[in-house]
């Protein structure tokens, strides 16, 4: 039945229980409640919290409340509780928000996914999770034995197309390569610190938050180390980073025991804006379309095409996840000394590195 612009589905027992006569009382009862404006399921949730009050079933919404509440002290970011709630409160609420959680039916799920899953895939996904997440704590918290309506593999995945059809990976603008070196000469003629932290972030091969939350204390400059903590990391892992000559240069620059953050913004408290590099970028330096992550890509792409350093030690220096074997290697140092040489080398291709300096003596002539 449909109330107001929604669409609602409403179950009247199994069958084993409820025989054909009964389902043709019951189903005229619901018609006879809609026909007056009464909501058929809003009456019945009634009736079983007035009789059990103590056993009355949760909405989906207040479901959300209460796994938001149980996993957040978990979530590496106050904000992701935020997230969560905007989400399936814009994309889930006006399908069953209000419905009693076991009446959220995977025709409603599919309802609700369907209206975004070829729009915005990736958010599609993200919110049938969490949906999935929410109603899986409730059958295990309340011990309902039942199908989760949200599950992908083996139920939603006969209903909606594989994202992989539906979806192009869409990559980061880049700089081309043969364009890095002149690139670099307009940069260092800039003279803001949204600068030099650009440059520190093409030289580290870095996320944007992870160089902004750069703070002194993880740095170990005789050594050319920064350390991000796993907090600040994508992969929730900590992550070590050879730094160039140059890279240790900047830091050294703008070490101030004053400032919180080695690039700091407004004030000595403040971080420089997420946005400053890419004004930076697009608006004063004129390179539209380009973004800051768009440089890992040119990394990538330089390593890949121009290079003879191997794909196990690029994805390290990138952070991302890699294989047990490669992340052995990793663990044990060998990967990071290897990696020390590719960011040597990516520095002279930016135009700020030679390789006739050695590491230890580039820092020493620096200091």
């Amino acid at each position: 039945y449909t109330r107001g612009t929604r669409r609602r589905e409403m179950g009247l027992g199994p069958l084993s229980l409820v025989s054909l006569a009964e389902a043709r009382a019951l189903a005229l009862e619901c018609r006879k409640l809609h026909l007056s404006g009464a909501d058929p399921i809003e009456v019945r949730r009634q009736k079983l919290a007035a009789v059990h009050p103590s056993s009355a079933i949760p909405t989906f919404s207040e479901c959300c409340t209460a796994y938001i509440d149980a996993a957040k002290s978990g979530w590496k970011s106050e904000k992701q509780a935020a997230i969560w709630a905007a989400s399936l409160e814009k994309y889930a609420s006006k399908y069953f928000d209000q419905s009693p959680i076991t009446e959220v039916s995977t025709a409603l799920v599919h309802q609700a996914l369907s209206a975004i899953w070829t729009k915005i895939p990736e958010t599609a996904n993200r919110v049938r999770g969490r949906i999935e997440a929410v109603i899986d704590r409730d059958s295990t918290k309340n011990n309902r034995r039942r199908e989760n309506p949200a599950r992908w593999k083996g139920h939603l995945d006969n209903l909606l197309p594989c994202r992989s059809k539906v979806q192009k990976v869409q990559h980061h603008p880049a700089l081309p390569i043969e364009k890095l070196e002149e690139f670099f000469i307009a940069l260092r003629k800039r003279t803001a610190v949204s600068r030099l932290a650009l440059e520190f972030t093409i030289l580290t091969a870095a996320r944007t938050n992870e160089v902004i939350g750069a703070k002194l204390s993880e740095f170990h400059l005789a050594e050319g180390i920064w350390t991000v903590p796993g907090d600040r990391m994508k992969s929730g892992r900590q992550h070590r980073v050879p730094l160039c000559a140059r890279a240790v240069e900047i830091v050294c620059a703008l070490a101030n025991s004053k400032n919180v953050f080695i690039f700091k913004g407004k004030d000595a408290a403040s971080p420089l804006s997420n946005m400053a590099m890419l004004k930076l970028l697009q608006v004063d330096l004129g390179q539209k379309g380009i973004t800051v992550h768009g440089f890992r890509s040119t990394f990538r792409d330089w390593i890949g095409e121009s290079t003879t350093h191997s794909n196990e030690v690029a994805e390290a220096a990138l952070a991302h996840i890699i294989g047990d074997k490669a992340e052995a290697a990793y663990r044990r140092g060998d990967m990071f000394t290897r990696r020390r040489t590719m960011m040597v080398d990516w520095a002279i291709r930016c135009g700020v590195g030679t390789s006739t300096e050695t590491y230890s003596d580039s820092i020493i002539s620096r200091k």
